[in-house]
């Protein structure tokens, strides 16, 4: 079978822009990473999809990740997997007229978004809406699938499977270089900093709940907890007049231990401000954040599904098994900590790009791909 050359879209909004702070070009690059290793596979490359030039001030490796304007890329594809940009009807057909093949790579919460936008007036597509519906495959992340999938299959009219998630401790290691032991978990004496982290942008991943376990847990060992800190909140605790309300009915914050503040990335908080994470989510039982602070041998008190073998996992909404493993985490982390770190790397091995299973399962995606009729 004749190896195949993808490209993968992205849409740039400024020549020099990171990739840190954007998820869904970690996940080209991450996606790229693994499909390099399909045998099936001969060349990946970036396919930008906005009119932002192409230079060397992108700060990443072009030798390693190729980055090209859909024009260079539109006659060296096989394959485009439409991820972070969407390419138009015109475009659509000179690929197709070619016979190269489309696959919808579907990572965001699209249904979720859709409907806020519509509720809540917060226009995203708005009269320029264009819904592709010559995919040639639709593939989603797991956690995606069970909120969204009717949403993709109705509007797209083409069945979506659910892709293995890969994610990469690269960026994750650059940004932490240069941070006091690689900003990785250190044994701490004494009260614990607790944080919350969650985006507080739609209602998968909000801070009310993990504020709640805090609580729990202060209750519970107030003199071992010195601070619960929630980021990406000033906004709510400065403006938002029940959130305010809300807050002011906990002791945690009563007593002056919690501080509401804005937005910081990853690798520079865990290093510096905090001990233990507490998180919840609803509709988003596996994400990079997750991974990030676990590779990192923080303890994660979290409710995801998807990786309950990962931190210390409590169910559902249980606020307070939430809380009974924040104890745990003030009583017995720093005492197992090269274990606990041990065993989440371990774990999160299933999710890298070059895990034999998971590259096995992008290999026989792209074979199936090959042998359906071009739509």
């Amino acid at each position: 079978m004749k190896k195949l050359r993808i490209g993968i879209t992205i849409g740039l909004f400024h020549e020099a822009e990171t990739l840190w702070n954007n998820g869904i070009k970690q996940n080209a690059v991450f996606l790229a990473e693994a499909l390099k290793n399909c045998p099936n596979v001969e060349s990946v490359v970036l396919v930008n999809t906005t009119h932002v030039a192409i230079t060397k001030q992108l700060p990443w490796d072009l030798e390693r990740w190729p980055t090209v304007t859909f024009n260079d890329a539109k006659d060296n594809v096989d394959v485009l997997i439409e991820l972070g940009g969407q390419i138009d009807g015109n475009a659509t057909d000179y690929l197709k007229q070619r016979g190269a093949r489309l696959i919808s790579y579907c990572c965001g919460f699209e249904y979720v978004h859709t409907m806020e936008s519509i509720l809540f007036n917060r226009p995203s597509f708005g009269e320029n809406l264009f819904v592709n519906q010559r995919y040639d495959d639709i593939w989603m992340i797991p956690q995606v699938a069970n909120i969204s999938a009717p949403y993709f299959e109705v509007m797209r009219r083409q069945t979506a499977q659910v892709v293995p998630f890969i994610w990469s401790p690269i960026f994750l290691n650059a940004r932490a270089a240069s941070l006091p032991h690689s900003g990785e978990y250190q044994p701490k004496a004494g009260p614990r900093r607790l944080s919350v982290m969650e985006p507080n942008i739609n209602v998968v991943k909000f801070c009310l709940y993990p504020a709640m376990i805090a609580e729990m847990a202060y209750r519970e060992r107030p003199d071992d907890i010195e601070l619960l800190q929630v980021t990406n909140s000033q906004h709510f605790a400065t403006g938002c007049k029940e959130f305010i309300a809300l807050m002011n009915q906990l002791d945690i914050v009563r007593n002056h231990k919690a501080v509401f503040l804005g937005r910081f990335d990853t690798p520079t908080f865990l290093a510096e401000r905090t001990d233990i994470i507490v998180s919840h989510q609803w509709e988003n039982p596996l994400n990079y954040f997750y991974l990030e602070v676990c590779w990192q041998g923080y303890p994660l008190i979290h409710n995801a599904t998807l990786c309950t073998d990962l931190g210390y996992y409590y169910r559902d909404n249980n606020v307070g098994e939430g809380a009974k493993r924040v104890v745990e985490a003030i009583d017995q982390h720093d005492a197992q900590l090269t274990q606990y770190r041990s065993r989440q790397r371990a774990a999160i091995s299933r999710f890298l790009p070059d895990d034999v299973e998971l590259v096995k399962g992008y290999t026989a995606l792209l074979n199936a791909l090959n042998e359906k009729p071009l739509r």
